[in-house]
């Protein structure tokens, strides 16, 4: 494994990658080739590759898909009364990209593939047309599902069992070459939005090969990193984490500023760079450039809207693009937490005290809160399910980022990045969100967020699918910790304490013994730690939360209690959510996390290693593993770590930090104003008032210029072809679901809430 990085260290040397000179030349130590070798070993036995069998059947179904779109092309072309020699010229091909063109998908993976189509075979009827109908009539062809209306327009099924994801790009060619290399400019010439969004999918997978120094270690490290994030439950695009490409960029940066370097190294790398990054500094692999077609690019200094992305990672293809610009606030503090989290492990494995499966620790997000929100949903039909579970699923992270702007920031919400399902149910499903006050929000005993009119609002987003059918129902509720529906966990069963004593169990534990269990103890108030032998510890910190003041219950949500810091006015609605937060309902695991720093704003959140030495982090650097002391020498480490410093804090001088807040209400008029373009028979609705009312307090949160970008429809580049692609609501035609009427977003005081009359929808 050692042989790569040290037999090509010239070759490397003379071709750099990136926009900035390589932190590190150096090759792997014994050590590393170790320590990868185990990597390797760890991912082989979670399952991650698959077997010659299924390569094999991957391949036949990709060149059985190419005939069928090679079929349907001729027979569109002959339809259309093309001559017989252009029937016969007429081509179109299939291309992947994602997971399975970087290489690192694994058993049961989708495979994310393009169909690219002359210039007479249109997306609308000929693609959702007559090839829907083609693959309908296929008996191999099983679980069809057509997605015209999505961001990016993708047609969804299982091909001889295995499932696929094909797009669309229309070219402004007669005659499809096979020959055809979709990496070149001139290949966007005179295309459609959807067209380029699609194609940019292979065009950013095909320069993130050509970008990184060694294939093959970026892959392991890649297909590690994956597996990480899903157990720390930090993989979805959807739900304002990072999805498949995000990482696959992150990784490839790592991959050059460590050219020689093996995975294990890479993924220690990953963690230190990351967890000292100074988000909202881009992530970029290299220079933006403008292009010769004029398609717009991510650039903050001309265009508001990128001002106000958090964590930018940039795409390497033109048009360049932030591919993470669902992540909030409340999602890159978790984020940065946990970079931060993986560099400690890492540190130790250096210095014996830890290992991999340390690292790939599940993270126990049923056990970190006190308070979660709980959304369920239903059908009356699987299709219906279907449908309605892909546009409520696209709607999740509005109610995190209206949360976050109508507390202040006060509260920050953990979305967990998948759905449970409860078997005693059918044509259900459930959501849920942990709450808790921010880190560094000072306490004051009986204030409350009142969250109520911001679920109203929600719900209200969500009843907009015209496409909403009778038994399409959503319902949120605020839930404690010990109430969390049993579905949820393993086998049905409720664990009756954690399974096993986890890294920040025992890092509480390590500070308790080295005389910092005062200064945690004072901090945290009366959280109980988990890990701990005493059931009745946190038998008791429930209870001492359930004693606090009860709310009744309003309308479709469970009664629900909360404190707030702040001087603020009470919301009164018909359908209501109020958190109650004190010390013992801030945060399960804020003992196990109290080393780790205060994440007082959203650009505060990944502070360096120096902020959190000064916090009480545990380190391991000075018991370094003595087969390192012979490369990594007290010089050369000084050296990493001033380079790390000087790359993650190199200011991008067109970015400046703003609120996340404008970013949810440009959402909002943008949905605003699709409504208003596209729902003109809903002028005589009881939304004509609530509607203009929205539009004028909006307009003092955004300026005149922001809200003429803010109609713009904001391209991904196509990038969330590992997640699910996110839903805009088709409001072209069918029945709106009955909703409320709106209420007009405004600034809010809370205070303090008493206890509210009965009220009832």
């Amino acid at each position: 494994m050692g042989s790569p990085g040290l037999s090509n260290l010239n070759n490397v040397q003379q071709q750099r990658l990136g926009i900035t000179e390589p932190i590190s030349w150096g090759g792997p130590t014994e050590y590393d080739v170790i320590k990868t070798s185990e990597l390797e070993k760890y991912l082989q036995d979670a399952g991650l590759y698959e077997n010659q069998q299924e390569a094999v059947s991957r391949e036949e179904v990709l060149g059985r898909l190419d005939q069928i779109v090679k079929i349907w092309v001729k027979t569109i072309s002959r339809a259309k009364g093309l001559n017989e020699q252009l029937v016969q010229e007429a081509n179109a091909k299939i291309f992947t990209f994602g997971s399975y063109r970087l290489g690192v998908h694994g058993p049961g993976a989708d495979i994310d593939t393009l169909c690219v189509g002359p210039r007479h075979a249109s997306r609308d009827e000929d693609f959702f047309g007559e090839l829907h109908k083609m693959l309908s009539e296929m008996p191999e062809v099983t679980e069809l599902h057509p997605v015209p209306d999505a961001r990016v327009p993708v047609m969804r099924f299982k091909l001889n069992g295995v499932s696929i994801d094909l797009l669309y790009a229309k070219l402004s060619l007669w005659v499809i070459p096979e020959d055809l290399d979709t990496s070149q400019e001139s290949i966007l010439q005179n295309a459609d939005e959807e067209t380029v969004r699609s194609l940019n999918g292979c065009r950013v997978t095909d320069q993130i090969l050509r970008l990184v120094p060694h294939i093959q270690n970026f892959r392991t490290t890649l297909r590690c990193m994956k597996l990480w994030a899903k157990c720390r439950g930090v993989y979805s695009n959807v739900s304002g984490f990072l999805g498949g490409i995000n990482w696959a960029l992150l990784v490839a940066r790592i991959c050059q500023l460590f050219p020689n370097s093996l995975p294990n190294m890479l993924v220690s790398r990953f963690f230190r760079v990351y967890g000292q990054w100074r988000w909202p500094n881009p992530v970029m692999l290299c220079p933006i450039e403008e292009g010769s077609l004029g398609l717009q690019v991510w650039d903050p200094r001309r265009y508001p809207r990128d001002r106000y992305h958090l964590m930018p990672i940039i795409t390497p293809a033109y048009p360049c693009m932030n591919s993470s610009y669902n992540v909030s606030s409340s999602t890159l503090c978790i984020m940065s937490g946990e970079f931060q989290r993986g560099n400690e492990i890492c540190e130790a494995m250096e210095a014996n005290k830890a290992d991999w499966d340390t690292l790939f620790e599940p993270y126990p997000f049923f056990d970190a809160y006190k308070n979660y929100l709980q959304i369920d949903i239903s059908a009356e039909n699987a299709d219906d399910l279907r449908k309605w579970k892909g546009w409520v699923e696209s709607r999740l992270r509005q109610l995190t980022l209206k949360i976050e702007r109508h507390t202040f920031g006060m509260l920050q919400c953990h979305p967990h990045p998948g759905d449970f399902s409860d078997k005693s149910r059918p044509l259900h499903g459930s959501y849920f969100m942990g709450l808790q006050r921010k880190q560094g929000v000072p306490v004051n005993e009986g204030e409350q967020f009142d969250i109520r009119l911001t679920i109203e609002e929600f719900r209200h987003s969500v009843n907009m699918y015209t496409q909403w059918k009778p038994g399409m129902d959503i319902h949120v509720s605020h839930v404690k910790r010990r109430n969390i529906p049993n579905f949820v966990f393993p086998g049905g069963v409720r664990p009756s304490r954690p399974s096993k004593v986890t890294w920040e169990s025992r890092q509480s534990s390590e500070l308790r013994i080295s005389g910092h269990g005062e200064a945690e103890k004072s901090e945290e108030g009366k959280v109980v730690v988990l890990g701990g032998n005493d059931d009745r510890k946190r038998k008791q910190a429930d209870d001492s939360v359930d004693d606090l003041r009860n709310f009744k219950s309003f309308a479709s949500l469970p009664p629900s209690s909360s404190e707030v810091k702040g001087d603020r006015n009470t919301i009164s609605t018909a359908s209501s959510c109020c958190v109650k937060c004190d010390d013992a309902e801030v945060n399960s695991m804020s003992e196990q996390k109290s080393e780790k720093p205060d994440l007082k704003s959203s650009e505060e959140c990944p502070s360096s290693s120096r902020d959190r030495q000064t916090n009480g982090s545990v380190r391991s650097n000075s018991q370094v593993n003595p087969i390192l002391t012979a490369t990594a020498t007290p010089t050369s480490k000084e050296a990493e770590k001033l380079a790390i410093e000087k790359i993650v804090c190199s200011p991008y001088n067109a970015h400046q930090t703003f609120s996340e807040e404008p970013d949810e209400l440009e959402d909002d008029l943008e949905y605003r104003n699709q409504v208003k373009y596209f729902g003109g028979n809903m002028k005589n609705s009881n939304m004509d008032s609530s509607n203009s009312e929205s539009a004028v307090a909006a307009e003092h949160l955004i300026s005149k210029k922001e809200a003429t970008c803010s109609t713009h429809l904001h391209s991904n580049g196509g990038l969330e072809e590992l997640e699910p692609i996110e839903l805009t609501a088709p409001l072209l035609s069918g029945n709106p679901a009955p909703v409320p009427q709106r209420k007009p977003i405004i600034r809010l005081k809370f205070t303090s809430l008493g206890r509210p009359a009965d009220k009832s929808s």
